[in-house]
């Protein structure tokens, strides 16, 4: 199996009661929630209009992509990005079937151009003024095991960092009875080549397998349980933690296996390419 490997350099997340990734952290180890955690993400990259106009997938999303380069300490402008999503936003996208199928010429102009896939992505290269590549992911319970694979591939290619963002809202309307989604959650990690140094480093290995993905009850996982973007948090409260393995859903029978452990001093990179 071949294996790729990562340095995580800054981590971040978001759901409603767990407003960051110290307040995740903290409830993850004593089941303490902030009290005055906010309703609704407030992305600094936008404009204050932008801001409230914003969908709530795009504004977690731009809030912990930013708070993930920040604790990483680089600068969002320079980063090549992957934003996985399984759904985008369902909430526009009830609307505008619902908008079709009943007075077609009063669609909104403003909520199509956040109905598609990559308005997250956009919206991020445009705030932060990146001119590196923007990926927009869906893979249905595997968009985020997927998304980090394609982060670790470019980074195997030979990308110094890359910014990798998780995140889903709500199903709305007709839509909820065919693909159920609960709340808001985000997640962003800032993964770079250089495993070598840094302040705590933390090293991440990851192999792609056979096999089926084992039931997670950690306390993120059963925090965020309802949302679509729920299978990132094996990986998270693993972290929180402090564990040394987790375990992704990749796919109908496929797994990504993910160790983590501080990085030694001077390890031997091992980012090959990856053979599914």
């Amino acid at each position: 199996m071949t294996t790729l490997t990562a340095r995580i350099e800054g981590i971040a997340f978001w759901t409603r009661g767990l407003p960051s990734w110290d307040a995740a952290v903290a409830y993850a180890r004593t089941g303490v929630r902030p009290d005055d955690a906010p309703a609704r993400p407030s992305p600094q990259l936008l404009a204050p209009n932008e801001r409230r106009r914003a969908p709530e997938t795009v504004a977690v999303a731009l809030d912990v992509a930013l708070a993930a380069c920040h604790a990483a300490g680089r600068d969002p402008a320079t980063l090549p990005s992957v934003f996985a999503s399984t759904h985008g936003e369902l909430g526009i996208t009830d609307y505008m079937c619902e908008t079709l199928a009943s007075a077609p010429r009063t669609i909104s102009p403003i909520r199509f151009h956040n109905s598609v896939h990559n308005a997250a992505a956009g919206y991020w290269t445009i705030g932060a003024g990146a001119m590196a590549a923007a990926t927009a992911i869906s893979a249905l319970h595997a968009s985020f095991a997927q998304g980090l694979l394609e982060a670790l591939a470019q980074l195997a290619d030979g990308a110094p960092a890359v910014l990798l963002v998780g995140y889903d809202g709500a199903s709305a309307g007709p839509l909820a009875g065919v693909t159920r989604s609960e709340g808001l959650l985000g997640g962003a990690l800032v993964l770079s080549r250089d495993v070598s140094g840094g302040r705590d480093p933390m090293t991440l290995r990851a192999t792609l397998a056979d096999g089926t993905s084992p039931a997670n009850d950690g306390p993120l996982a059963r925090f965020g349980a309802g949302n679509a973007m729920a299978t990132m948090l094996p990986l998270f409260d693993a972290l929180a933690a402090g564990r040394t393995h987790a375990t992704l859903d990749a796919g109908p029978g496929r797994v990504l296996e993910l160790s983590l452990a501080h990085a030694p001093a001077h390890p031997t990179p091992s980012n090959e390419p990856l053979h599914a």
